[in-house]
C-alpha cells in the first residue's frame, strides 16, 4: 500500500530515513544547547529589571535590546548572515553540522522570551518571602524562580522545540539536511507530490510526539 501512496519515497527510502534521523538531531542538539543559554539569559533579564531581585538597568537594556534585534531578523535571511561565521565556528555551512550554530542562533531569542515570561509569571508574594526569610539570591533564583515556574517553563520549551522543527525544515533551503532538504531536492525540485505529503506527515508526527511529552512532563512538574 506504501508502494502505491509513496512510490518515491520508497524508492528513495535510505535517504528519506536520513534525512528524519537528521531532523531529529538537529533538533536535540539545538534545543539542548539554546535551553541551556536561554535559561540563563531569561533569568538574568528577569533579575536585573528594575523590580527584580538584583536590579540592573545597563545589563537589562543591553540583554533586552540584542534580544529584540535578532528576534526581529527573518530566519532565512539570518542563515545567510551567519554563513562566514557558521564556516568559522563549524568548519562548514552545510549538512547538520552546519545548522547547529544558525538554528541556536535562530531560535534561542524566541527562547529566552518564553521562558522570561514564564518567570514574570511567578507570584511576588514567593520572591518577598524568600527575601525575608534570609536567601540569597541564588538561592530565590533555585528555590522559588526555577521551582514554582518549572511547569510553565516546560509549556512554554514544548512551544518553542515545535517552532524549532519549523526552523530545521528552513534550513533545508540552503542545503541544511533534514527533512526540508529532502523535501526540496525529492519533492520540489523533481515535482514528486507524494515526497512533500510523506514530508508533512513526518513532521506531523514529530510535532504531535514533542506536543505530548511535553504536556506530560508539564502536568508531571506540576505541585
Amino acid at each position: 500500500m506504501l508502494n502505491k501512496l509513496f512510490p518515491n519515497v520508497i524508492a528513495n527510502l535510505d535517504a528519506f530515513r536520513t534525512s528524519l534521523l537528521q531532523t531529529i538531531e538537529m533538533v536535540i542538539i539545538s534545543g539542548l544547547i539554546s535551553f541551556v543559554i536561554s535559561l540563563l539569559l531569561a533569568i538574568v533579564l528577569v533579575v536585573t529589571k528594575s523590580s527584580g531581585i538584583a536590579p540592573n538597568r545597563v545589563i537589562w537594556n543591553c540583554l533586552d535590546k540584542i534580544v529584540n534585534l535578532f528576534r526581529s531578523i527573518p530566519f532565512i535571511i539570518l542563515i545567510v548572515a551567519l554563513i562566514p561565521t557558521t564556516t568559522w565556528i563549524s568548519g562548514t555551512a552545510i549538512g547538520v553540522k552546519g545548522t547547529i550554530f544558525p538554528l541556536i542562533v535562530g531560535i534561542t531569542p524566541f527562547f529566552v522570551r518564553q521562558i522570561e515570561t514564564a518567570l514574570n509569571q511567578l507570584d511576588t508574594g514567593l520572591i518577598e518571602t524568600g527575601e525575608a526569610i534570609g536567601l540569597t539570591k541564588w538561592q530565590i533564583v533555585k528555590s522559588i524562580y526555577l521551582r514554582e515556574t518549572s511547569a510553565a517553563i516546560a509549556r512554554v520549551s514544548t512551544t518553542t522545540i515545535v517552532s524549532l522543527i519549523g526552523l530545521t525544515a528552513i534550513v533545508g533551503v540552503v542545503g541544511g539536511g533534514g527533512i526540508g532538504n529532502f523535501a526540496i531536492q525529492y519533492g520540489y525540485q523533481q515535482n514528486q507530490f507524494d515526497v512533500t505529503i510523506a514530508c508533512i506527515i513526518v513532521l506531523l508526527i514529530l510535532v504531535s510526539i514533542v506536543q505530548i511529552a511535553g504536556t506530560l512532563i508539564s502536568q508531571k512538574l506540576v505541585h
